[in-house]
This record gives structure tokens, C-alpha cells and sequence, in this order.
């Protein structure tokens, strides 16, 4: 009986399943696929709307006090079309799918699950606020991805089990060490020791990544301080607009750095302010903790040491969307910014997180006319497009295989790094 010739559209399909199943950061968050493109395609550039919840404060007493639903959304860029560029020869594609998968698609695939991991988390990195551990030290006890946890938790996460803690190699082997014999079944610790894998525990599920973020701290510099009043530029109370103002950066004006500094905060960097403590967002009152601030872009320092600094999140004073004290809607003139880590000195991050805290957003590519084969398949929110073309010139068959994708902080307050 005659071998079976492998379409493209089971190529494509199991592209997309290697690729799902390959991931690791971009499998564990929200995931978003736009059909608005279904039909003529995306290109890079394009953007797709993420709904985000509405958020109520409540009253008391008998008279009736109406608030305005306002749907906010976050929009999502698709700013990276990735490919890989092989060759497949009329004899591969007699082979099985199995066959074919193993020797021809599985390697090329993973590499582009790896790259699409690795934008993934540099994503997080430079927007995820929440950042604990010891700087310079690896943990080897569970405390630092619990207190994560117990942070997101303080700032409205969900008590459901869409937590997710990725570590790096060396994250992850110090912790299976240190927490030897305390992990729940014999089963379960043989996995450990066995796969070296640490599985769940203290209510997270545990993943290790190869791609996992190196920070490196600005310059800094100085005694860095609030610089004037900040209420015009912080919005306050109910949010007006139907794009949330809560993923765009807020300009932090500052001075007291050392002047004229080419550089003087990375992308990345974290900071608290002195007396401007988080807050729960459901009950509007403080955790006890001051508000981490994460740097979106690198900052420099003018002549006279002054510096306005692009931070993460929007600092709101009051309404549905509180997220820090304050007792006259403002920072303190004067109050001292104080910056995690040491000078010009690198960090591993691992990441805590639930679900909703980073988005993967990606469209369907145009289809091409005039190829030898193509096809298109969306596979549990990743559109997946191939396309195979003879080369006269070369007398051989060339194919890629592309994703056209975005990431977005969707809620950071829902995630945190754990530096190492």
C-alpha cells in the first residue's frame, strides 16, 4: 500500500501542539487569540483589545449612590512575527507523523519555543513591581516564593490554584536540596530526586526554565528623592477613560542623583518611596508594605542631578482602583526613593505568579497565493501559520513555520520576582 503524503494542515496542527507543549512561561499565563484577523491576516504592528474586569467600591447607609460601569481594556501589540526556516524533502513527508514530528519538526519548534519564552520573561522582568528574596543569594527555603505569593494574595489575587513559580536551574536545585524530605508523597519526592522536578507545594506549581532573566542595576547615584507635587500626573478615583490607565507608566519627577549620569536606572530596576505603602485592592486598606515601583526604561540624570523616571504601577490615590496610601491624594515632597540591589551588580530572577498577570496575544498570519503549501491552525490560543515553496534556482523546497505574537502585563500586581 502507497505511503501517505503528510498535508500541511497536519504539519501545521502538530507544529502548534510541539510548540504548546515546548513552552513553559508562555504556557502558564492568560493566553488571547484575535479572530478579527481570521479572514485577511494580521501583520506585525497589529493590536488586539484585552478586556479587563470592573472594579466597584460599596456605601453604606439607605441612600442610593450609582456608579459608572466603565469596561476597561488593555491594548496588546503583536510586535514579533518568529519563524523557523526548513527544508522538507518529498521523502520526509512519506513519513509518519510520529516520525516526521521526531526528526524534523520537534527540533526546530523547541528553539522557537525557547525564543518565544525568552521574550516572555523579559517582558515580566521589566514590568513586574513585586520583587523579594535576598539579592546576591539563592534561596534554598520555600519563605521567598510564599511571601511572593502572600504579596500577590495582599494585592487582590485570586485564592484559586492559577499560581505558577518558574526558577532557574540553579533556583530550583537549591530549593529540592534545602527542602529535602518535606514534600508531600513518597511518590511525589521520588519525582524530585528521580526527574530533579520539585512538582507543587506551598500552593504553587513549580517549573524550571533555561531562559530565566538576568537583572543588572543602574548606575544610581546620589540621595534620590520626590521632587515636587506628583497629584496632577496620578490619576485619582474612578477611572474615565475606556482604556485602562493602569498598564500605561507614570512619570515619577524626581532629583538629588549625581548630575549628568548617561545612565542612571535600568529597565527592570525596583524601588520603594518612603511612606507610600501598598493597599489591598478589595478593601482599600494598606498591607504594611511599601509599594514596589519598577523602572519601564532606562533613566539618566540632567545637570543638576534631576531625573524623571517611567515607573510601574500608576500610584492611585482613591476609588475603585486604590493602589497606595495617601492621606491628601499626593507623595511627599523630599521622600527618599530607596532602590533593591546593589550598584551596576547582576541578578538571576525567578518568577511568582498567577495566570492573569502577563498576556500572549497572537493573530492569524495572511495566507499567501501562488505556494506550493500552506496552512493555518490555531491550537489552544496560538496561531501557528507554514508555508512551502520550490526554488527553481536551487531545485529544493524551503518551508517556514511562523507565530506573529505580543506580550502585555495584563494585572503585574499579580505577579513578583524572586531574585537570586
Amino acid at each position: 500500500m502507497a505511503n501517505n503524503i503528510l498535508t500541511p494542515v497536519q504539519i501545521t496542527r502538530e507544529s502548534a501542539r510541539i510548540l504548546e507543549n515546548e513552552l513553559v512561561f508562555n504556557k502558564k499565563i492568560n493566553r488571547e487569540y484575535s479572530d478579527e484577523f481570521a479572514q485577511r491576516g494580521a501583520k506585525i504592528g497589529a493590536t488586539i483589545n484585552a478586556r479587563m474586569p470592573a472594579r466597584y467600591t460599596s456605601t453604606t447607609g439607605a441612600a442610593l449612590a450609582v456608579q459608572d460601569f466603565v469596561e476597561t481594556y488593555t491594548p496588546l501589540t503583536l510586535t514579533t512575527q518568529r519563524h523557523v526556516d526548513i527544508a522538507f524533502t518529498s521523502q520526509e513527508l512519506t513519513l509518519n507523523l510520529d516520525d516526521f514530528s521526531t526528526r524534523v519538526l520537534r527540533p526546530a519548534i523547541s528553539q522557537l519555543a525557547n525564543d518565544m519564552d525568552v521574550d516572555g520573561v523579559s517582558m515580566a522582568k521589566n514590568a513586574t513591581f513585586n520583587l523579594y528574596g535576598t539579592p546576591g543569594s539563592i534561596p534554598n527555603s520555600m519563605l521567598p516564593y510564599t511571601t511572593a505569593k502572600a504579596a500577590i494574595y495582599d494585592q487582590g489575587g485570586p485564592k484559586d490554584d492559577g499560581y505558577t513559580a518558574i526558577l532557574s536551574p540553579m533556583a530550583e536545585v537549591t530549593l529540592i536540596d534545602g527542602q529535602k524530605g518535606l514534600f508531600q508523597s513518597a511518590e511525589k519526592i521520588a519525582a524530585q530526586y528521580e526527574q530533579g522536578q520539585m512538582g507543587k507545594a506551598g500552593g504553587l506549581n513549580f517549573y524550571m526554565s533555561q531562559v530565566m532573566p538576568i537583572h543588572t542595576v543602574g548606575p544610581l547615584g546620589g540621595t534620590p528623592a520626590v521632587n515636587g507635587d506628583q497629584s496632577a500626573s496620578a490619576p485619582t478615583g474612578a477611572l474615565t477613560t475606556t482604556t485602562s490607565d493602569l498598564q500605561q507608566p507614570f512619570s515619577l519627577v524626581t532629583d538629588g542623583w549625581t548630575a549628568a549620569a548617561a545612565v542612571r536606572l535600568n529597565a527592570g530596576d525596583v524601588f520603594t518611596i518612603a511612606g507610600v505603602f501598598s493597599v489591598n485592592p478589595q478593601t482599600r486598606q494598606s498591607t504594611g508594605r511599601l509599594q514596589q515601583f519598577v523602572v519601564t526604561s532606562q533613566t539618566s540624570s540632567d545637570g543638576s542631578g534631576n531625573a524623571t523616571i517611567p515607573v510601574l504601577p500608576r500610584p492611585i490615590f482613591s476609588g475603585q482602583y486604590q493602589n497606595v496610601t495617601s492621606s491628601t491624594n499626593n507623595i511627599a515632597n523630599n521622600a527618599l526613593l530607596t532602590v533593591v540591589g546593589t550598584a551596576s551588580t547582576s541578578y538571576r530572577n525567578n518568577l511568582v505568579f498567577h495566570k492573569d498577570a502577563y498576556m500572549l496575544g497572537t493573530a492569524d498570519l495572511i495566507m499567501p497565493d501562488g505556494v506550493d503549501m500552506a496552512a493555518r491552525e490555531n491550537y489552544k490560543g496560538i496561531s501557528m501559520r507554514m508555508v512551502r515553496q520550490y526554488r527553481i534556482g536551487t531545485d529544493d523546497l524551503p518551508a517556514r513555520v511562523d507565530i506573529l505574537y505580543g506580550h502585555k502585563q495584563l494585572y503585574n500586581a499579580l505577579g513578583a520576582r524572586v531574585t537570586e
